[in-house]
């Protein structure tokens, strides 16, 4: 009988969660960037092992909402909980536990599903942090079952994902197994655009970016073009995404096309625009047409 089930991948901002589920799923699905709030949407990465399908799903870090964005991030983040088999508590193991890690460590103890705990960045330890930080991570009393590893390197991953398919119940698969994700593909790609931007960018323009892809035109097999918008909200963040004589928009374009090309297998022709949108971010219609939910 085959397996399958859900495991919801809980933490503070930037502990590796996308890191985490990349490496798993065995290629890139979710974004990675050292800029909170960068995963917006509950990402579902899927993983076959045998007969075994593990669903991963990166969830937004949870953090305090501010606006209809972040309250919509929350709402996600608790809502696939309730649906979740088992769930991943990660913590960065260079900076400890902190009063975030235990306030989610109480949610996952009152959601009544197994749960494991992960120490993530262990690479960058040495002996004697690695069993401070794991020692801080028992005392949260959530689980016994405690992994360190190293997400970026791979090292423990597999350890874990045995640990995990252990915790699924027995049933069919919920995808077809050459899915890595669920994700439509324009929402991929203009997620790698977006990728490219925050590498790029600091201060306010990070938060206050969002890509939308308009157009995928693949009806030429050695040529796909892709036209986007990068929506801000303030005419100063589009000055700083443009640039001067408009070296930083073209900078992003050019490595965002390398993106695109991996994740493509193609050649691609991108057409990237910035658009000022005032207050995108406490937008509940377009919030719904980006597919934040």
């Amino acid at each position: 009988m085959s397996r399958a089930g859900f495991v919801a991948l809980a933490g503070r901002p930037n502990v590796g969660k996308s890191t985490l589920v990349n490496a798993i799923v065995g290629q890139k699905i979710a974004i990675v960037s050292d800029k909170p709030q960068t995963t917006r949407r509950a990402i579902r990465g899927i993983a076959m092992r045998g007969d075994a399908q593990l669903v991963l799903v990166d969830l937004p870090g949870v953090q305090r909402p501010r606006d209809a964005l972040t309250q919509r991030m929350q709402s996600r983040v608790e809502r696939e909980l309730v649906d979740a088999d088992a769930a991943l508590l990660l913590l960065n193991g260079e900076q400890g536990v902190g009063p975030g890690d235990r306030f989610i460590a109480g949610a996952l103890a009152r959601a009544a599903i197994p749960v494991a705990i992960v120490v993530n960045k262990i690479d960058r330890l040495d002996r004697a942090r690695t069993v401070a930080a794991l020692q801080q991570a028992a005392e949260l009393d959530v689980s016994d079952q405690i992994f360190p590893l190293s997400a970026r390197k791979g090292t423990g991953v597999e350890r874990l994902v045995e640990h995990l398919i252990g915790l699924l119940p027995e049933g069919p698969h919920f995808f077809d197994v050459d899915d890595p994700s669920d994700q439509p593909q324009s929402v991929l790609l203009a997620e790698l655009i977006r990728e490219q931007i925050l590498r790029r960018t600091f201060q306010e323009v990070p938060h206050a970016v969002e890509v939308h892809v308009e157009d995928v035109d693949d009806s030429r097999e050695d040529l796909t073009r892709v036209k986007a918008l990068a929506w801000v909200e303030a005419e100063s963040q589009k000055g700083i995404l443009i640039g001067a004589q408009g070296r930083m928009i073209k900078a992003i374009g050019t490595a965002a096309r390398r993106e695109l090309e991996r994740q493509l297998g193609t050649r691609v022709h991108l057409d990237l625009a910035v658009r000022v949108r005032r207050g995108w971010r406490g937008d509940d219609g377009l919030l719904d047409r980006l597919g934040i939910e």
